[in-house]
């Protein structure tokens, strides 16, 4: 072998294993579970969870934007300890984390100094104005910085990382260097052209959207509505980890959006009586009409996060609203600007390692079967003639959900899942797939788990929570009809996961669907929905509607008995469906048992033969396929 030959060998030997070392780098584990212990009335306890929280997930999700390689560990609520299972789970032999190098920090300092070569330097917000740390997570992940509150204490986390151990360089300060305000609710907003809005709170959005949303600067498909740091006010309102700072993670990864505001142009926001009525609100319509534009109406944005109801703008916080209305009033407004929520709620709101999880290799696809003629008659559901076959029977199916948000299905579902009795019975487990954003390794993990009688549908409202009458013309907003632009999104994501039901379409304060909007669903998922705003029963092509049921609240056996009143005597067809939340195999099964004691000619069906039964019984009656059944 030649000297040249040989020399380009061992370039490629060494670019090779330079490459796999790469994507073999070890991962940082960061153990934050001693605050599991803090107490909301201790405000140190308070303001260190803050910081350290804030700081890390903008770390996390600037490095972990291309790589996993930061996790920590931090979520937990009475059912589990989220972050260790998925950590647990998934380094266990032949998994994906199997085998890889872990390096174990306990200072969020020292993990910062160890990142530091990823990093610009630090955004420095202002402790006293909220909502500059809801704008420095923001622009964290456009200008890859880390959040950092501005506290000129010794020993102080700003103090540890600016004056002190890496001494990261501030790049962006939204507060003065001094610590005086930047923003004063007066005269011009500072580096804009804009006039104050007479609020402390909206002039630091009002900023951002000047020199990041306007210039294109941030992404237009990612925005993220969680607390600011009002929440140190009033850490009792909720658990401790309602904060949700460690959901942040991903949405810096994706150079998201940051608000929190009230959607209510009706009042003054509930944390800030002194600006005018509706500040928040047209600051929020801003926003969306900027995300918009961004995505030129072709794409959706993927909003993470929920009205923080317990803390803000509602009864809970002397508002006028009550904490449905302010949901259905929030995605109502945001689906006017092609917006949809990933449901992040208060209980089980928490989620970490988001932007980590991202990168966990899925499959191609995931199919599921549907029911075919021939296995209908065999089991008895038709007639030689191919009719339906009621024979005295009822049919009943679960919304088993509520399972649209990231967070409720990373730390809740594997609890409810792991259930000695899920598989006894037939179950419609309905989870939006848009959350496999998120959440990937949790959608796999179920799909390859499931038993026989586990089946798969589409949470509200498709790939994400919005309203679907709010994309149809003529539009509050006065922007096209974005019905084109739902379908594309929901699309892809329903052929890759095998769905081709929705379980449940939140009409709310909406609109009902128009022709228009059900040729939408149609298009992604022929095999049913299930609005709010719908006759009872319809056909539209060939796809079924059933008007969404009763929520079941009550305890099995009273549940067991409003089935059975509801099914013989109020409901006039043999189909039922209704929706439970959050609730486990064993508590269905309850509820099931007592319906065959009780009402045995009523049956429970797995979700493919409902379906498929309700659309052949509406060709059979054509009153019912009409609508004309109440």
């Amino acid at each position: 072998m030649n000297r040249r030959l040989f020399i380009l060998v061992l370039f490629f030997i060494s670019a090779f294993s330079s490459c796999g070392n790469q994507n073999r780098k070890p991962i940082a584990y960061i153990d934050f579970s001693s605050m599991w212990d803090y107490s909301p009335d201790n405000k140190e306890q308070v303001t260190d969870m803050w910081d350290a929280l804030h700081t890390t997930a903008t770390l996390q999700g600037i490095v972990n934007r291309e790589k996993p390689l930061i996790y920590i560990n931090y979520v937990k609520n009475h059912m589990m300890e989220a972050d260790r299972f998925w950590w647990n789970y998934y380094r266990q032999e032949g998994r994906w984390l199997a085998g890889r190098d872990t390096v174990v920090y306990d200072d969020v300092v020292d993990l910062v100094s160890q990142y530091a070569k990823h990093i610009d330097g630090a955004v420095v917000y202002d402790s006293n104005i909220a909502s500059t740390s809801c704008v420095a997570s923001a622009v964290a992940g456009i200008e890859n910085l880390v959040a950092v509150r501005y506290d000129k204490r010794k020993g102080s986390l700003y103090d540890r990382l600016i004056n002190q151990g890496p001494k990261l360089d501030v790049k962006v300060w939204l507060v003065n260097p001094d610590g005086t305000p930047l923003f004063t609710g007066k005269g011009i907003i500072p580096q804009t052209d804009r006039q104050s809005t007479g609020s402390l709170k909206n002039d630091p959005y009002i900023w951002f959207i000047h020199n990041y949303m306007k210039s294109n600067r941030c992404s237009g498909e990612y925005g993220a509505y969680y607390l600011d740091q009002y929440w140190r006010e009033k850490p009792q309102a909720a658990p401790m980890n309602a904060h949700c700072l460690t959901n942040h993670d991903f949405f810096v990864s994706k150079r998201a959006f940051f608000f929190d505001l009230s959607p209510w142009a009706d009042e003054s926001a509930t944390d800030d009586r002194e600006q005018s009525i509706g500040c928040d609100y047209n600051t929020l319509i801003e926003m969306l009409r900027e995300a918009y534009r961004i995505n030129k109406g072709e794409k959706m944005c993927h909003i993470g996060g929920f009205p923080a109801w317990a803390y803000k703008y509602t009864k809970h916080a002397n508002g006028q609203h009550e904490d449905v209305a302010t949901e259905w009033e929030f995605s109502r407004i945001i689906s006017g600007y092609n917006a949809f929520k990933d449901a992040d709620a208060i209980g089980f709101g928490a989620m970490a390692n988001a932007s980590f999880w991202q990168h966990f290799p899925t499959e191609e696809s995931y199919p599921q079967k549907w029911v075919t003629e021939d296995d209908l008659r065999r089991r008895g559901y038709l007639d030689e003639q191919g009719k339906v076959k009621i024979d005295g029977r009822k049919f009943y199916i679960f919304y088993v959900g509520d399972y649209d948000a990231s967070s409720w299905i990373t730390s809740v579902l594997p609890y409810l899942w792991s259930d000695s009795a899920r598989g006894e019975y037939p179950l419609m487990w309905c989870i939006s797939p848009v959350l496999a954003r998120r959440a990937p390794m949790v959608m796999d993990y179920v799909r390859r788990t499931a038993s026989p009688n586990d089946y798969f549908a589409a949470a509200d409202n498709g790939a994400g929570y919005l309203m679907p009458g709010m994309l149809q013309e003529p539009r509050e907003s006065g922007l096209p009809d974005g019905l084109d632009a739902w379908a594309n999104h929901c699309r892809p994501y329903y052929e890759k996961w095998g769905l081709t039901i929705t379980g449940f379409v939140i009409d709310g304060h909406a609109p009902a669907l128009n022709d228009k909007g059900l040729e939408c669903y149609a298009s992604f998922s022929p095999n049913g929905i299930v609005p709010q705003k719908t006759p009872r029963t319809r056909l539209f092509g060939d796809m079924p509607i059933l008007r969404s049921g009763d929520d079941l609240v009550r305890s099995p056996e009273e549940n067991a008995d409003f089935i059975v009143w509801d099914m013989l005597y109020r409901n006039p067809t043999p189909f039922g469906w209704y929706r439970d939340i959050l609730k486990s195999p064993t508590w269905h099964k309850e509820i099931i048992e007592h319906i065959k004691q009780d009402a045995p000619q009523l049956e429970l069906l797995d979700a493919p033969t409902f379906f498929e039964l309700y659309r052949r019984w509406l060709n059979e009656n054509p009153d019912a396929a009409n609508g004309k059944i109440e």
